[in-house]
């Protein structure tokens, strides 16, 4: 059976484009790399096979030589070249110096990275801050723009990511096209709603900044996230 012919929930690259690559085994993520299988194998038992040929699995692979990978029936000069080629990229993104991530302290730093970012927008941009266990922004995402109440209306999106990459907390932070910073009902309502789930969730809302012309107001200083 080739990728194909196998029922939508087992292709690889159909799994990863629906939920990440991170949901695929080993095996998986090598049968994307090799493509296709053989006649009798897929591409997946083709990586089955190749991780079992020793127990040090995807680091025997990693360590074979061409001339020795060209013994392994199912591989031509093609799939070596892909195999060796994205095991070199693995090797040089492990040698990368770590990235500095900006650190959120207190309400101060947040406004300082996106005053100057969203003083001027002429839309409203909602975005969401996934912060670790150090207090550094792992991920920032663009909620919606234009529009907050339609998006910030369903938490369950907004904190989606947040689960799926293990946020510590989470923050928010909005511009205010007028240039006044002064929260909105709707504005209270929602981030209320957003601290609810992220109480359930286990993930803290922490603050959730609004940027006008020059000044911001914190929600959290204003005791409106209660």
């Amino acid at each position: 059976m080739n990728m194909n012919e196998m029922p939508f929930w087992e292709k690889p690259r159909e799994k990863m484009m629906k939920y990440g690559a991170d949901s695929l085994s080993t095996a998986e993520v090598l049968a994307i790399i090799l493509r296709t299988g053989t006649r009798k194998k897929s591409a997946v038992e083709l990586a089955v096979e190749l991780l079992s040929l020793d127990k040090r699995g995807l680091r025997y692979l990693a360590e074979c030589s061409p001339e020795e990978l060209k013994k392994i029936h199912g591989l031509g000069n093609a799939k070596i070249c892909e195999l060796m080629a994205a095991m070199e990229l693995g090797r040089r993104l492990a040698c990368l110096p770590a990235e500095e991530r900006p650190q959120i302290k207190c309400s101060d730093d947040i406004a300082e990275l996106f005053m100057e970012r969203l003083r001027y927008k002429k839309k409203e941009y909602f975005k969401c801050l996934l912060i670790n266990a150090r207090g550094e922004i792992i991920e920032e995402s663009d909620i919606s723009i234009g529009d907050l109440t339609s998006s910030a209306s369903h938490p369950r999106e907004v904190f989606t990511n947040a689960v799926r990459r293990s946020a510590g907390s989470i923050a928010f932070v909005h511009n205010h096209p007028s240039g006044d910073p002064e929260p909105s009902p709707s504005d209270i309502q929602q981030t209320k709603r957003l601290c609810e789930v992220g109480q359930l969730l286990g993930i803290p809302v922490i603050d959730h900044i609004i940027v006008g012309d020059g000044k911001y107001v914190s929600m959290k200083h204003l005791g409106l996230m209660d």
